[in-house]
């Protein structure tokens, strides 16, 4: 993060520090499913001490979404039935959209900022499922698909005329957000993030996902799942990030994903399923 001046990261420190406080327990269950030995019934004992958390991922689990035979009246049983992945990305998704603010001064439209990082979050995860099992827990393209563009709230709420300005530059140019950050801000949403990820005490490799998604020398098989699904949820228009898709993009990974971000869309399945997925989620 060589590119923050004292200045600017002075103020961004003291809009980061504005930010509330991410829950303790959600960041308990992550540090716990690090470990792949880790007992579930340990991460479903500090779910469990969190009630609000817990009634929101039984609302979720009982929905006709999953269609489950019989009730959930447990989060062990959650676990038996989703998985303890699934589980745990609810609780981080609830956690995520606890912290974000009803409006911004910026303009920046909260709902559908939420509809857009809950289908990357989806698509991600689809896409290490079939393109890069090997390589990494599909989970993880989950929680870095979510939290991506977080960046873009701490700009929202505490620097809105930059963030609306950029914005606006951004439309009438026909240029991507994050270029337009960097010429008015100082720096893009990337690498606030990033500074909120730290703050937030998240996984090393989840904040440099977070700071690097928008830079085009760093690459592993996370950033090429997080940056098409990006593309593809911008190229379907779904929710908005407010960087909307460009007709002169092109694919971002096709060392990965080949050129044809239609075709990969085709051998991921339809996005309806994700999508209706990410709706019931932003309903509750």
């Amino acid at each position: 993060m060589s590119e923050l001046t004292p200045e600017l990261e002075r103020k961004l420190g003291q809009a980061v520090e504005r930010m509330p406080a991410f829950p303790r327990s959600v960041q308990r269950v992550l540090e716990l499913t690090r470990n792949i030995n880790c007992p579930p019934k340990e991460i479903v004992g500090v779910i469990e001490k969190d009630p609000v958390m817990t009634m929101k991922i039984f609302k979720v689990i009982n929905s006709a979404y999953y269609s489950l035979p019989n009730k959930i009246t447990s989060v062990g049983q959650s676990v038996v039935y989703l998985g303890i992945n699934t589980v745990k990305n609810l609780a981080l998704g609830f956690a995520a959209v606890g912290i974000l603010p009803r409006t911004t001064a910026a303009g920046f439209d909260i709902q559908r900022y939420l509809l857009h990082s809950l289908v990357v979050a989806g698509v991600a995860r689809q896409l290490g499922q079939t393109y890069a099992r090997d390589e990494l827990e599909p989970g993880d393209c989950y929680v870095a698909g979510l939290l991506h563009d977080f960046g873009k709230i701490v700009l929202a709420q505490f620097l809105p005329a930059e963030f609306s300005e950029a914005m606006r530059l951004s439309a009438e140019r026909g240029r991507p957000l994050h270029e337009m950050e960097v010429q008015v801000v100082g720096v893009d949403h990337g690498v606030v993030g990033a500074l909120l990820a730290q703050r937030w005490t998240f996984p090393v490799e989840l904040v440099e996902s977070i700071r690097d998604h928008h830079n085009p020398r760093v690459h592993s098989a996370l950033l090429d799942c997080l940056r098409t699904a990006d593309q593809i949820v911008r190229l379907r228009g779904i929710g908005d990030s407010g960087n909307p898709w460009r007709d002169n993009e092109t694919p971002l990974a096709p060392e990965r994903f080949g050129d044809d971000l239609d075709a990969v869309i085709t051998r991921i399945g339809t996005l309806d399923k994700i999508v209706d997925e990410a709706m019931v989620f932003a309903q509750v």
